[in-house]
């Protein structure tokens, strides 16, 4: 049971989902959490067709006002644009975008995300659109740096 609330806490997953990992890693924590995570991929994969109309604009401000980033993330219900994650996952991506100066939403996910860069950044988006069930959606976004017309 410890390992099952362990794996839960580090990977979002249900239960159930984190029982048949552990079962299947034969108790190794790390085959365990690799397994959580190629199933979320593989269902935000599943979910990448449904329409997305809910969501956040997010904005994010750097260098004590230097540069700045908004971003639109979309998702199918206001339930889980209002959850902590989601907020966080728009934070991540606005810092992203001010930090690597992305041209458009295809390069901004296929980055290296500057925390860890063993995940691009739309591994990132599909880490929490698996865990939460719902397709999630980078739309759009704006970057501003001062004194620098882009």
């Amino acid at each position: 049971m410890d390992k099952i609330k362990e794996l839960r806490e580090q990977t979002g997953a249900g239960i159930m989902d984190a029982k048949k990992a552990i079962e299947e890693a034969g108790g190794d924590m790390e085959k365990a959490k690799a397994i959580i995570t190629a199933k979320g991929l593989a269902r935000a994969e599943s979910k990448a067709d449904r329409e997305v109309s809910s969501g956040k604009v997010y904005c994010y401000t750097h260098g004590g006002g230097t540069a700045a980033a908004m971003v639109e993330v979309a998702c199918e219900t206001d339930f889980v644009a209002k959850t902590p994650e989601f907020e966080t996952l728009c934070k991540e991506l606005a810092m992203q975008i001010v930090s690597m100066d992305p041209k458009d939403t295809e390069e901004l996910l296929g980055q290296a995300y500057i925390r860890d860069s063993s995940k691009t950044m739309d591994q990132l988006v599909k880490e929490l659109s698996g865990k939460t069930g719902e397709n999630i959606r980078v739309t759009r976004f704006a970057r501003f740096k001062l004194g620098v017309k882009e």
